[in-house]
């Protein structure tokens, strides 16, 4: 059977409907003190480990901790701090950090986290908005879709290997 595209659409939009309400559904409060996440359950170790390391990597962004911010993140990790320029050399990840602290940037997870954990990989889902102020004084407010994923090191530590704080560019485009 063949759907004219004004039905197709309709469906589309009502898919995507459906399932932000499943999603936001299922998003509920660790506890009082602790960010939203999604869970059907319960959370698992390491999901709340993939949460506290993307919180202490954006402790460390908030505070201007540079090596704090660096340690985040595993060897050879792709960072887009711009739609659609990636950066994976260690030197560059680095000025671009230091580049960004220059608008004293606060972060913050306003509406919860999403965590998917798979073995040793993990994906972390979460709206951000942020928060500076220009070298001029101007303030700058910016939000956006943060993507990252995360993966197990042999001591047990979780590492960023792909952050993406603009994953809702195409939607945007």
């Amino acid at each position: 059977m063949c759907l004219n595209h004004k039905a197709n659409n309709m469906i589309y939009k009502r898919c995507i409907y459906l399932t932000l309400v499943m999603c936001l559904g299922m998003t509920t409060s660790i506890n009082s003190q602790t960010p939203k996440i999604m869970q059907t359950t319960e959370v698992s170790k390491d999901q709340q480990d993939v949460l506290n390391a993307v919180e202490s990597m954006t402790k460390s962004f908030n505070g201007k901790d540079i090596e704090g911010v660096m340690s985040s993140y595993q060897s050879g990790a792709l960072v887009i701090f711009e739609p659609e320029s990636p950066v994976t050399d260690t030197e560059q990840l680095r000025d671009m950090f230091l580049g960004a602290f220059s608008i004293d940037p606060i972060f913050e997870y306003p509406k919860g986290h999403e965590v998917f954990v798979n073995g040793d990989t993990a994906t972390h889902i979460a709206p951000w908005v942020m928060n500076g102020t220009a070298p001029d004084g101007t303030k700058i407010q910016q939000s956006g879709l943060s993507i990252a994923n995360l993966k197990k090191q042999v001591d047990g530590k979780w590492l960023l290997t792909f952050d993406n704080p603009h994953g809702n560019f195409l939607m945007n485009k």
